[in-house]
Formats: structure tokens, C-alpha cells, sequence
């Protein structure tokens, strides 16, 4: 089997080759952080959590960079008397590392902050302007578009039909489609927010930012590049234009990640489906956030709904029971199993661009397997299906038995669950041992009406969500 992605410069899909086989590198576009994080960004970087992983499982070890844009117009924008520029970016890249975490996303292998590279952007201006490639004009640098036939090669659009560069102040600019290097000094931006220049004190424009900085940590040529579907154009074509003219080859592979709506349409303050993590994150299970983000294919549009929760839930809880009734069945709960191989049908969805929707209906069809056999009393058969199960889930982070989540089904609300149900389930049984079925037969009618299942065994009656 071989790993293909879809290469968006491309448009197709191409069987993926690491520069340095066994080892990948591999450069995501992180936020920038004038505002908290919102349920498009968490399913953005979860798409590259699970790229991530899966390179991992069939490649080797990965380089993973993903950036801060702690300097931009929209920070400086935020920023009141009371908070600075640098103290809300710092306040909020917080915020997003904490969104991340937790539903599960690992920390990249570096996060650097824009401000961080400001002599590697520099250099990296003065080759654009050694090669003809760009301008200084009354303190501003503009990247010049006409110089580099290839502009527009990422998404394939003639430059006469672009929409004008709107990144800067036109005051200079010898076309409407140049954009912004290097930004002059204003005389109401704070100091703090001014570097000097060879071109006069200012700050770097966005796109400049990630070329320096892919390059400063992975170096002139890198396998993978990723972001959002949003970031094509301008950024990301910007970038492929002022690295390739700069004479660095750049990204190997161009992987974007799809957008969010919610009820079928693009969120927006406006509209008033603006979803912020948090938010999400303080009413749902945060695995079952990652289920619902994960579910899709990471290309596609997501639209979430109400619904997207409650399916996410009844899925994982499917996982949860078939893993808790082997357990019974082994006379342990065993949560560490892993296998060497997986099925063939999970390889071949996962190698096919990241087939995650495909991958989940292996995984659950591997359950119904293992919960068929458990019926016919075939443990072990059972627990072969439990290890693959086990590591389908891990490898897609939504093991709900991995140490990761199961703190997680301890909360309140679980443990108020558990009393009601313990105690309906203790009635029953009362009522059963005194021959009153017909008490029994409502107890139990009432709790399958709330969706809970109750399995009575030789050792006790046990109880589970209905999936």
C-alpha cells in the first residue's frame, strides 16, 4: 500500500514521498492571535494532528512546525490601553494551546512566534530585492508580482483576475496586486511594534513571516506545507511566490484542510453562529468534540449541528461498551493493548488521502465483530478484535479506554448518571426477587426509554448508553 495525498498546487492526488525517506517535515500555518479560538481552528489543527499521526505510523518520525502570527494589523487592532498588542497575542496563544490540548491535539514539534524572526524575514527581503524580485517605496517593501511569471501557479488564477493586494497601504506600489513585505512605521502604531530596517522602521507583512520562518526551522525545502482552505489565496500563494523567487524550492506538497459551518452556513459574527471553542468546549465531553471534527473527511466541508454531538457521543459510547463488556468477559479491564498490524481495509482508507470516514466504518464494523462474538461466548476472538479496535481508535485519538480520556467519564454529570441508573437497576432486582415482573418490566421500559441499555450477566446487570 502506498500513503497518497491530495496536493492542492497539483489538484490531484500523488503517492507521497518524503524528501528524507523515513523522516518527515512538515510546516501547518498556525493562528493569529487577536481573538480566541473558534470551532474552525480546532478542526483545522486536528486535521494535521491526525496527518501527523498517521505519518508517523507509516512513515517515520516527524518534524512538525506550526507558527504563532503574533504581529499583525488585527493584533494591533485588538489591543487596548489597558492590554498591550504583545499581551493579548501572549493571552490568546494561550487560549489556543489550551483548546488544543484538550481535545487531544499534541504540541508540534516547534511553535515559533513571528516576533521571534524578524532578521530571518529581513534577510530573506533583501534576496527578493537583490534578484528583482521587490522594491523598498517610501518605507514600505511590495513584492513584485509581474516580476514572477509563476504567480498565481498555487491557485491556478491569471493575475489580471485577482482581487488587488489589500495588505498595505497603496502609497507606493507600482501595481494594485503587489503585496506587502515590509510595512513602515505609522505614527500611531506603539513602538513596541516597530523593528528597525535597511528600508526604515516598520514591521513584516504576514506572508514574508511564514517563508522566513519554515525555512529558519526546516529549511529551504520541506516535504509538506498545510493550512486552511481560507489561506490558498492570498497567503499561501504569496508565500510559494517570494520563496520560489527567492530560489528556494519550498513545499514538497500543498495539503488544505476544509472550513466549518454550522446549520449549513458559514459562521459569522453577523449571523450569530460564531462558535468558540470554549464555548464548545464547556458544553460537550471534549473527546466527543473530537469525534464530531474528526468524522469528516478533512478536505470537505463540516457542517456541525446539534446532531453532530449526539452521533459523536453514541459512537464512542459503542466503543466504550463492546471494550467494558470484554473486559467483564476477560474478568479484567485491560486497556493497553495494541497491535502490530491493523486491518488491511483501515490501511488502505487512511493511505487514500487520510480516509478517516472510511477508517471509522472499519473501526465500527470491527465492534459489531467483536460484540457478536462475545454473544457467542468466543473471547478470544473477541480480544483480537478488541487489540485492532484499541489501535484504530489511538491512532485516530478517540480511544475512549486510553488514559488520555477516561478521566473524562468521571466528571459530575457521569457519576449522577451512574446513581440513578445503580439505583433503578437495585429496584428492579428487588422487584424481580419478590416475583413483582411486572414492576421489574416497567423499570426497565422506563431506562430503555432514556436510551440506557441494561445486560443482565452471571455476575450482576450492567448498564450502557444505547449507540
Amino acid at each position: 500500500m502506498t500513503l497518497r495525498l491530495y496536493d492542492t498546487k497539483a489538484q490531484q492526488l500523488r503517492d507521497f514521498v518524503p524528501s528524507d525517506p523515513g523522516r518527515v517535515s512538515m510546516y501547518v500555518c498556525g493562528p493569529t492571535v487577536q481573538s480566541g479560538p473558534h470551532l474552525g481552528h480546532l478542526r483545522g489543527a486536528l486535521a494535521f494532528d491526525v496527518l501527523r499521526g498517521w505519518l508517523e505510523h507509516r512513515v517515520g518520525p516527524v518534524t512538525y512546525v506550526r507558527n504563532v502570527t503574533d504581529i499583525d494589523d488585527k493584533v494591533l487592532a485588538n489591543a487596548t490601553p489597558d492590554e498591550t498588542w504583545w499581551a493579548l497575542a501572549y493571552r490568546m496563544e494561550l487560549a489556543f494551546s489550551d483548546a488544543y490540548s484538550q481535545i487531544g491535539i499534541r504540541p508540534p514539534t516547534y511553535e515559533p512566534r513571528a516576533t521571534a524572526s524578524i532578521p530571518q524575514m529581513q534577510e530573506l527581503i533583501g534576496r527578493l530585492i537583490a534578484e528583482g524580485h521587490a522594491y523598498a517605496a517610501e518605507g514600505d517593501v511590495y513584492f513584485d508580482v509581474r516580476s514572477w511569471p509563476a504567480y498565481g501557479s498555487l491557485t491556478r488564477q491569471s493575475l489580471d483576475a485577482m482581487e488587488a493586494a489589500a495588505d498595505a497601504d497603496p502609497r507606493g506600489k507600482r501595481d494594485a496586486h503587489d503585496f506587502a513585505l515590509w510595512k513602515g512605521a505609522k505614527a500611531d502604531e506603539p513602538a513596541s511594534a516597530i523593528w528597525d530596517s535597511p528600508w526604515g522602521a516598520g514591521r513584516p507583512g504576514w506572508h514574508i513571516e511564514c517563508s522566513a520562518m519554515s525555512r529558519r526551522y526546516l529549511g529551504p525545502e520541506f516535504d509538506i506545507h498545510g493550512g486552511g482552505l481560507d489561506l490558498r489565496f492570498p497567503h499561501h500563494e504569496n508565500e510559494l511566490a517570494q520563496s520560489s523567487a527567492a530560489g528556494d524550492a519550498f513545499a514538497r506538497y500543498w495539503v488544505h484542510n476544509g472550513l466549518v459551518t454550522v446549520d449549513g452556513q458559514k459562521m459569522s459574527k453577523s449571523l450569530g453562529n460564531f462558535v468558540l471553542a470554549e464555548d464548545i468546549l464547556r458544553a460537550y465531553d471534549p473527546l466527543v468534540v473530537r469525534y464530531a471534527l474528526v468524522s469528516a473527511h478533512y478536505r470537505s466541508s463540516l457542517d456541525i449541528t446539534e446532531s453532530s454531538f449526539a452521533e459523536a457521543a453514541s459512537a464512542l459510547e459503542r466503543l466504550r461498551t463492546f471494550l467494558v463488556r470484554l473486559g467483564r468477559a476477560r474478568g479484567r479491564g485491560e486497556y493497553g493493548w495494541f497491535a502490530t498490524d491493523l486491518p488491511d481495509a483501515f490501511v488502505a482508507a487512511m493511505d487514500d488521502d487520510l480516509g478517516v470516514p472510511e477508517a471509522l466504518a472499519v473501526l465500527h464494523e470491527t465492534v459489531r465483530a467483536g460484540n457478536a462474538a462475545l454473544d457467542a461466548g468466543d473471547v478470544d476472538t473477541a480480544t483480537t478484535a478488541a487489540i485492532h479496535v484499541h489501535t484504530m481508535a489511538g491512532i485516530l485519538g478517540i480511544d475512549p479506554m486510553s488514559e488520555r480520556w477516561r478521566g473524562h467519564s468521571d466528571g459530575a454529570e457521569a457519576r449522577a448518571l451512574h446513581t440513578l441508573v445503580t439505583s433503578l437497576i437495585d429496584q428492579r432486582a428487588h422487584a424481580r426477587a419478590g416475583k413483582d415482573w411486572a414492576a421489574a418490566d416497567r423499570i426497565r421500559d422506563a431506562v430503555a426509554a432514556a436510551g440506557i441499555t441494561l445486560e443482565d450477566t452471571s455476575d450482576g446487570t450492567h448498564w450502557s448508553i444505547d449507540g
